[in-house]
């Protein structure tokens, strides 16, 4: 907890979170050390807006009390989500103790999970209320790839969500959750809670056919500003779910909140409708294809650089990063070597290997064994056998290039996205010049995007698979589009107006 002097003009509120989007069809593990948790000082300093200087930093004595945060991955084991859990709220108490709270910014991204848990976000959010207690506030910005549970709904007062996939508007989010709260703090108190309607959909859908680069949900999200623009509404949002985790929570939700509880009700009702009505029209953001058609079609293209996804293994959706399927085709590829075309595959983690072609160095010639240390349901681990062309060193982790005859295979000692061009020109590569960069990744971030003559997604197997039904989802609530028979499904049967300060609870 920070220890700045006591501004009693001020709203106390605190800032506090654990933050992932994790993958149950992933035997991945994302341990309290791989979240990294900040504490303190170090909280506030990670976001522009309340650190020193920012628009703000003025407007609350602000208290960071632990914030854990990592890239998608596994679920949480169970005694590392406790451990955390248990900071967070001693933290609090901490806080309390001292003086009541008036807010509590409460960082998540929705998609969180934790071996034997159904809804990690709902249980800290209860927590959480049990310590700071009803008078309260509390906010949250969180993911579009997030689920709200009826749980989360009724307990957090202000709820935001992104507008935007890929995410440009997440920095603008976690801000807009800060300053609903302070705006509603600076209410008369018995004025301060607004209404929330909530109305879960049952769609399961991954981000890569709900990119909002193309219909309809260009059209659908356009529609949340307008709302939010309307007298007596505060904010709206459509968090589209998480379909990599099999949870009774997972599916789409959308929120309205306001002070007019009837309309809140009524325009998150209408956009629920909508949304379902358009479930059919929500495809794929790029051509598909099998690894095989897809490396075919690259190939034979006069396009370059191709940008391949290897979809099913992306490890900023929540896979392990470590399935062999696609290098291990690759690199047997003769189509590929036949064509005197040279790819680069963006990357294979593992340790072992990263460590030895390190040890040899520049210019030695390897053969490593790698991969499939942690997933290795489709591929069992693959061998790479050539020359060490790039070591590059890091704080947190070790990234080599070995070069062989026709695709030059990054090798990391801890899994990490490639998604900017710097991630490629740093260890040597020239993506603009490649003839094929395949990428562990979903939809393009935008300087892949941007970089791409052309691309397709493929869709390979892994702990993020596009196939939901491959997968095979047992515990989300049924019947769910798509993976059901949705023709006699009342999308407004569960909608529920969670009342404000002066509103009246009412059942759809």
């Amino acid at each position: 907890m920070t220890t700045d002097a006591v501004l009693p003009d001020l709203p106390r509120v605190a800032v506090c979170g654990i933050s992932l989007e994790a993958s149950t069809f992933s035997p991945a593990l994302t341990t309290a050390a791989m979240l990294a948790p900040r504490r303190g000082r170090e909280v506030l300093d990670a976001w522009p807006f309340w650190a020193a200087g920012g628009a703000l930093a003025d407007r609350a004595e602000w208290i960071g009390i632990l914030q854990a945060r990592s890239i998608a991955g596994g679920a949480i084991p169970a005694d590392d989500y406790a451990q955390l859990k248990a900071e967070v709220l001693a933290g609090l108490v901490a806080a309390v103790g001292e003086a009541p709270l008036d807010g509590v910014v409460l960082d998540m991204h929705g998609a969180a999970s934790v071996v034997g848990l159904d809804d990690m976000e709902g249980d800290l959010a209860v927590a959480v209320r049990a310590v700071v207690g009803p008078d309260c506030l509390i906010s949250s910005g969180m993911d579009l790839h997030g689920n709200v549970s009826r749980t989360l709904a009724e307990t957090v007062d202000l709820l935001t969500t992104y507008r935007t996939a890929p995410h440009v508007d997440w920095q603008e989010t976690k801000e807009r959750a800060a300053r609903n709260l302070l705006d509603r703090l600076a209410l008369p108190s018995g004025r301060r809670r607004p209404a929330k309607a909530w109305v879960p959909v049952p769609i399961l859908l991954p981000g890569e056919m709900t990119s909002t680069r193309q219909e309809p949900a260009t059209s659908l999200y356009a529609r949340v500003p307008e709302i939010e623009a309307l007298d007596g509404i505060l904010d709206a949002g459509i968090w589209i779910g998480y379909p990599w985790a099999d949870e009774p929570r997972n599916g789409a939700v959308v929120m309205v909140l306001g002070d007019d509880a009837a309309l809140a009700m009524a325009e998150a009702s209408a956009l629920a409708s909508e949304l379902w009505e358009r479930r059919e029209e929500f495809g794929f953001v790029a051509p598909t294809g099998t690894l095989a058609e897809v490396l075919a079609a690259a190939i034979a293209s006069a396009e370059a650089p191709y940008v391949i996804s290897d979809s099913g293994d992306n490890p900023t959706a929540g896979g392990a990063g470590d399935v062999t399927w696609t290098l291990a085709r690759l690199l047997e590829s003769e189509g590929l070597l036949a064509s005197g075309k040279r790819a680069i595959y963006a990357s294979i983690p593992d340790a072992t290997g990263a460590l030895a072609a390190a040890e040899a160095g520049v210019g030695a010639d390897v053969r490593l064994t790698v991969g499939a240390r942690v997933d290795a349901r489709p591929e069992p681990p693959v061998e790479v056998s050539g020359r060490v062309v790039a070591v590059v060193p890091s704080e947190d982790n070790l990234e080599v290039v070995v070069r062989t005859p026709a695709v030059d295979v990054v090798v990391t000692r801890r899994r990490r996205p490639y998604h900017l061009e710097s991630d490629f020109t740093r260890l040597g590569l020239d993506p603009r010049g490649a003839d094929i960069v395949v990428v562990k990744i979903g939809y393009l971030e935008p300087e892949l995007f941007d970089l791409a003559a052309d691309w397709m997604l493929a869709l390979t197997p892994g702990g993020v698979d596009q196939d939901l039904v491959r997968l095979g989802h047992r515990r989300v609530r049924r019947p769910i589009f798509p993976l059901d028979d949705v023709s006699d499904v009342d999308p407004l049967a569960e909608a529920e107006l969670f009342p404000g300060d002066t509103g009246s609870a009412t059942q759809g």
